[in-house]
């Protein structure tokens, strides 16, 4: 089975050693600039970020394999467990989008802001057809909280809230531990999870959402 049959199927694939010790330490920089003492940041405006996220960067390569050469960012966080920010993610699925300007469209709500971000909610569809990356700055193990999946889940439709625990323990898990300069990929829709850690050591993420299309009825990303 190839790579992208695997990634189709399972929703979660690793991808090893994708970026240079230069490329890494550059990323902690705007990581240890943009975090501060908060959990996570939601980045725009970071010319830093341009080449490595854009197609065929170490890290927009990895997304047009996955979907297209059309692939895009077009949401990117950055998150840190530290023994001052050591919090817990319950089973859940992402399922909001950063857009432009509020236009009324069908199936698409509801509306929310984020940090001063405008989101939306849109039909399952559009969420299948995206990628998230998790792009490692630091080795992740089991004593500081690596992510858990739920695989398979991408493919479900949307998992009420109240039921993600129970379909989550009905699935096969992965617990993607990482190296610096890993990328996971996931199916933006997968049912995911993140304990408190145990020994909290750095573990830097950046995580950046990819489309490779347009949204319906006027509305559009809003840019990085």
């Amino acid at each position: 089975m190839t790579d992208l049959a695997v990634f189709e199927q399972t929703g979660a694939l690793r991808f090893e050693r994708q970026l240079t010790p230069d490329q890494i330490d550059s990323l902690r920089a705007v990581a240890d600039e943009r975090i501060g003492s908060r959990p996570g940041a939601r980045l725009d405006g970071e010319a830093r970020l341009t080449d490595v996220l854009a197609v065929p960067g170490a890290v927009g390569g990895v997304a047009a394999g996955l979907t297209s050469s059309r692939a895009r960012a077009v949401r990117a966080v950055l998150f840190d467990k530290t023994e001052d920010a050591n919090w817990v993610v319950a089973w859940h699925q992402d399922r909001t989008l950063p857009v432009r300007t509020r236009i009324e469209v069908e199936g698409f709500g509801p509306w929310s802001t984020k940090d001063g971000v405008l989101h939306v909610a849109p039909p399952f569809a559009i969420l299948a057809r995206m990628v998230t990356l998790r792009v490692h700055l630091d080795r992740v193990d089991d004593a500081n909280a690596p992510l858990r999946v739920a695989l398979g889940t991408h493919r479900l439709g949307r998992v009420p809230a109240d039921q993600a625990d129970r379909v989550a323990a009905s699935a096969a898990q992965r617990v993607c531990h990482a190296e610096p300069g890993d990328i996971w990929a996931y199916r933006t829709p997968i049912l995911h999870t993140s304990d408190r850690a145990g020994r909290p050591t750095r573990r830097r993420v950046l995580q950046v959402d990819y489309a490779d299309f347009d949204l319906p009825g006027g509305l559009e990303w809003r840019p990085l």
